[in-house]
């Protein structure tokens, strides 16, 4: 069943980017006049197809790894004379260029369409308290000290620990300062001070910038209540329930989730003797745990999810926001994260962050399912992040990609004469190669998470 979820939410996650990214070159494509022959979600064999009263045919394919638009177009076969004027070639190279920016365009305004209605349905997060600083770390010099809140990030404001960790998430790789703001509850007075950095958290497979910056934050403990157990494995054949907390194991006590879980993880395929309370009486449990691999090393596990804690009021900022706030604020966010897209990928390139960092198929669709089941809200965020990385990424200058295409016709534009056939031929060859070496690339780092 969790695979069928993790497939489910996959397919409607990618079919919806899919499909508002070719409609939007369908779209400008038939505002220009060009005839458009396919609108395709997916690749292969058409599962399902029909056809419209201009002679466009729908479908949608056995692969559902993209889409296409197919237009009309003299150099892709012979084209009715009566036709020629509809064919894609023969466009104004603004026109051309306007039909391919459309799909990434689209993708943008998916964005902000959903981080609008996100925003006016409210939005809250956890205020940025520090617990604690690490000795010696960027924080340490910054002089940050513990029961502080974090207000700004290089003049950014941080109200909630989400807009914090982006904030950093910005610097990965960078060498200088990172200018923080801070106050005490209850003030007014802010203190603003530096932290040096030196290619921050580069390399780093899995960077945590609040972690990385030396900080603890305020956060409720984390205890060890059960919240779900998977079928099939261990903990439910053992007999955990939701809502059982784990008291001990092997006589050991279990005061945090994070003790018990380091405790399993060092042990794999052994018999444990827990204790669980379980509507105020104690029960001892037997579990063997499973022998599994991560990261290289053979763990133990149990198969179960660990209930959220409850958060104080307190601890909360909310926010409401008219529809023009709303809206204002919609376009901000989409423009910090494309902005943030391609600094990372230069950043990549420059080899200031990990190219770990890189998935593929595999990894959207477990965190597509994970966002599906945490809530509405949760999985149209991650259906706006992805929606524009696939905008942005669709606009690098690599041929086979809306980008390329931009890029031969910009030439155009500017010398007023076509980039030369063979010389674009030679160029889709080596996008080509690029592209299908980096989702290559992609897949491998998204085995070697499994």
């Amino acid at each position: 069943m969790d695979l069928i979820w993790t497939i489910a939410s996959a397919l409607v996650t990618l079919g919806i980017l899919v499909a508002f990214h070719e409609y939007g070159h369908f779209w400008v494509a038939r505002r220009c006049g060009v005839k458009v022959l396919r609108f395709s979600i997916g690749f292969g064999t058409p599962l399902w197809r029909r056809r419209d009263s201009e002679g466009t045919e729908y479908t949608v394919a056995a692969i559902p790894l993209g889409g296409y638009v197919r237009m009309l177009d003299e150099r892709e076969g012979n084209v009715d004379p009566s036709e020629a004027h509809r064919a894609f070639n023969r466009q104004p190279v603004w026109n051309r260029i306007a039909i391919v920016s459309a799909g990434p365009v689209a993708n943008f305004l998916l964005a902000i369409l959903v981080f609008w209605g996100l925003f006016l349905s409210g939005e809250r997060g956890l205020v940025p308290v520090v617990d604690s600083v690490v000795p010696e770390s960027p924080a340490y010099f910054a002089g940050v000290e513990p029961g502080q809140e974090i207000t700004e990030v290089d003049g950014r404001a941080t109200p909630t620990v989400n807009a914090l960790s982006f904030r950093l998430l910005e610097r990965l790789g960078d060498t200088g300062y990172i200018e923080l703001a801070v106050r005490y509850p209850g003030s007014d007075v802010e203190y603003r001070s530096n932290a040096p950095i030196d290619r921050w958290l580069a390399g780093s497979e899995v960077p945590n910038p609040i972690l990385g910056l030396g900080i603890e934050l305020e956060f409720p403990p984390l205890l060890p209540i059960v919240d779900s157990v998977v079928a099939g494995e261990p903990a439910e054949a053992a007999g955990f329930l939701p809502g059982d907390r784990v008291m001990s194991a092997d006589g050991t006590a279990m005061p945090l989730w994070s003790d018990w879980v380091d405790y399993v993880r060092a042990r794999p395929g052994q018999t444990l003797e827990v204790v669980v309370a379980r509507e105020g009486v104690q029960r001892q449990l037997s579990v063997t745990t499973a022998r599994k691999v991560a990261e290289g090393e053979v763990i133990g596990s149990v198969g179960m999810a660990v209930r959220p804690p409850e958060i104080p009021e307190s601890s909360l900022r909310n926010f409401e926001r008219g529809p023009v706030e709303a809206l204002l604020a919609a376009l901000q966010r989409t423009l910090d994260l494309v902005l943030f897209t391609f600094e990372s990928i230069v950043k990549m390139i420059q080899g200031l962050i990990s190219t770990a960092n890189l998935s593929g198929p595999i990894t959207i669709a477990q965190v597509a399912a994970s966002s599906a089941e945490s809530g509405w809200q949760s999985w149209l965020g991650f259906l706006a992040l992805l929606s524009i990385s696939l905008g942005a990424l669709n606009l690098l200058p690599i041929p086979v990609l809306d980008g390329g295409h931009l890029l031969f016709y910009l030439i155009e534009a500017l010398t007023g004469r076509p980039v030369p056939e063979r010389v674009q031929g030679l160029g889709y060859q080596m996008g080509l190669i690029m592209v299908m070496s980096l989702m290559a690339f992609a897949l491998y780092n998204d085995f070697s998470r499994l």
